[in-house]
Order: C-alpha cells, then sequence, then structure tokens
C-alpha cells in the first residue's frame, strides 16, 4: 500500500507568532482520514518567530520528540530540564503520568524552524523521562541516522513504543535503499528538497504512507532530507 500526503493539503494554523503545518489532527484543525498512522499521532512542522514560544502547559501518556532544522528551541520542565535544542539535535519528551513543559525560540530576532512529533507510547502511566542528543556529525558522515529507537540502540534516544526513527540526508542524484516488512508500517516526512520514490516525486513537505512492501528506494533529484519512521502496524 502506498500513500501520498501532499504539503498543501495539511492543515494549516497561523497565530502571528507561530505558524505550523499539521499532518494529522490536530488542535482546531480536523480530519477524519488523517488522524494518524499506526501510534505516529502528530507531526507538526512549526516555525516560531523570535522571542516568542510556547508557555507553560502539560502533557501526559505522550512521547513527544522535537527536531530543529534552524534556529534554536529553550526547553524547561517540571522534571528540572533547562536546555537548548540546536539543528542537528533531537529531543525526547516522555510525558507518561503527566509533566509541565514550556518551549521557546532563543534567538530574539530569528525564526526557529522544527518538527514536533507524538508517538502513542506502548505504556500509560510511566515516569516522565527526557532525552537529547546531537546527531550532527553523524548526519553529516552517513546518509541514515537511527536518532530513535525502543532499545536505544546504535547511541538512539530511547522511546516506550515499538517505532524507529531515521532522519537522513543526501546529496543529488544519491539514493537510499530501506528493506522492509509486511508487518510494519512506514512514513517518509520530507524535510527539505526533492526526492523520488516508486515514480513519484515528493517536495519538501510531502509525504509518503508504506505498507505491505518489501522495499523502498529513494533517489534525491536535489539535496534532500528527510525523516524514516518505522512503527509497529496498527
Amino acid at each position: 500500500m502506498l500513500k501520498i500526503r501532499r504539503s498543501e493539503d495539511r492543515g494549516l494554523a497561523q497565530h502571528g507568532w507561530l505558524t505550523s503545518r499539521h499532518t494529522f489532527s490536530f488542535a482546531s484543525y480536523y480530519d477524519s482520514e488523517h488522524m494518524n498512522f499506526g501510534p505516529l499521532r502528530v507531526i507538526n512542522e512549526d516555525r516560531i518567530k523570535g522571542g516568542t514560544g510556547f508557555g507553560q502547559h502539560p502533557h501526559r501518556d505522550m512521547e513527544i520528540i522535537s527536531y530543529v532544522m534552524q534556529g534554536a528551541l529553550r526547553h524547561q520542565d517540571s522534571m528540572g530540564n533547562t536546555t537548548v535544542i540546536r539543528p542537528g539535535d533531537v529531543q525526547r519528551m516522555s510525558a507518561g503520568s503527566g509533566i509541565m513543559h514550556s518551549e521557546h525560540n532563543d534567538d530574539a530576532v530569528s525564526e526557529a524552524y522544527f518538527l514536533q512529533i507524538w508517538i502513542i507510547p506502548n505504556k500509560e502511566g510511566v515516569k516522565p523521562g527526557y532525552g537529547q542528543r546531537s546527531f550532527a556529525e553523524e548526519l553529516d558522515t552517513k546518509n541514515l541516522v537511527l536518532v530513535v529507537s525502543q532499545d536505544g540502540r546504535d547511541e538512539s534516544i530511547p522511546i516506550h513504543q515499538d517505532a524507529d526513527i531515521y532522519i537522513s540526508k543526501l546529496k543529488a542524484g544519491e539514493q537510499l535503499y530501506f528493506p522492509t516488512k509486511p508487518d510494519r508500517g512506514y512514513w517518509l516526512q520530507v524535510i527539505k528538497g526533492s526526492i523520488e520514490v516508486f515514480g513519484e516525486r515528493l517536495l519538501a513537505g510531502d509525504a509518503l504512507a508504506l505498507s505491505e512492501e518489501k522495499f523502498l528506494a529513494v533517489k534525491a533529484n536535489e539535496d534532500a532530507e528527510m525523516m524514516l519512521f518505522d512503527m509497529i502496524a496498527g
């Protein structure tokens, strides 16, 4: 099964300080055909103006992942963490039994640009947890980098779900081959550039849902960046 989700078909929220594209139903955007993909519940492409951000607010029973492409985010939470997330960094916050947190653009002028991802956990009420790591070096030297996984293998950040998240940066003309399994679900989110998959051209913001296939083959038409989710089907 192959299904394409075009960038322009996503939900759009404009709040002055924040512009957000919603791949799945979120807040005031509702689309019964795009509620989730397996345990993948949210992919928001957020742009936050300088000196602004999300004030203190609660979460529970969700694995929340942030990947910064431009600028920097200052994070504070009720677990006592105060950090800055920069390009190449991946952050995971396991909300578990409940947390409070805030995220603000760490620059007073320049825009911060990042992906906010929510994954439904396989356990509820767990102790809240936090993880953050820079993958900048690996992303510059490898064409596929595992950044999040259930077991934390290969120095990835662990989460409470059978889901692997990879980030790939390809130069124009480079190809990526990824073997898949028929009992898994795969979501490919294009962050930057242009790629070709099974004869379909995907641009920044476009996505591809894949299941019941034996492989995923990607060719970069130009320098490109993407995120690949390999998850338990459901």
